[in-house]
């Protein structure tokens, strides 16, 4: 299998399934943080900073896998055009 094969079979989907996942994981997490923030009465500000907390882990991950997916891809595209001078 070459490398070409290996990321337009594997790692795309697999990449594509990982922000699927990172989606149902945000949706509830921004579940909890809206429970938790309507369920915290008078301690509200602790409720927000938690809040805030996941918000910036949430974000960095989603980056971090999306810096991925981009890696895999430019190096998608680099097989293909190397490929395809190497072909001509």
């Amino acid at each position: 299998i070459s490398f070409l094969q290996l990321l337009i079979m594997e790692e795309a989907p697999n990449a594509r399934k990982a922000l699927l996942e990172n989606y149902d994981n945000l949706l509830n997490v921004a579940d909890y943080c809206c429970s938790n923030y309507i369920q915290s009465g008078e301690d509200n500000m602790k409720a927000l900073e938690e809040t805030k907390n996941f918000t910036t882990q949430s974000l960095a991950s989603v980056a971090y896998q999306i810096s991925t997916l981009a890696s895999s891809v430019l190096s998608l595209l680099d097989v293909l055009l190397y490929s395809t001078l190497f072909y001509q």
